[in-house]
């Protein structure tokens, strides 16, 4: 069986796709929070199929998990 990166929900994510934040996000090491329905463009897969990496406003490389992202309809 092949392992596939997905959302919450189980919608298969590749890099590139645009998701939305189900839930508020605490940003470690910051004061930042990624609010509820926060919508990220153009994910990362990282080599961890729970998380993918983004950037949110100027920070870059910031890596959130799946089970708190639903993917984007295009």
């Amino acid at each position: 069986e092949v392992e596939i990166c997905a959302d919450s929900q189980g919608t298969q994510l590749k890099s590139g796709d645009e998701v939305s934040v189900i839930k508020d996000l605490k940003v470690g090491g910051t004061k930042l929070t990624i609010r509820k329905g926060t919508v990220i463009k153009n994910i990362k897969l990282t080599g961890d199929l729970e998380e993918v990496e983004c950037r949110y406003e100027d920070m870059k490389g910031i890596i959130l998990r799946t089970e708190f992202l639903r993917k984007r309809s295009s």
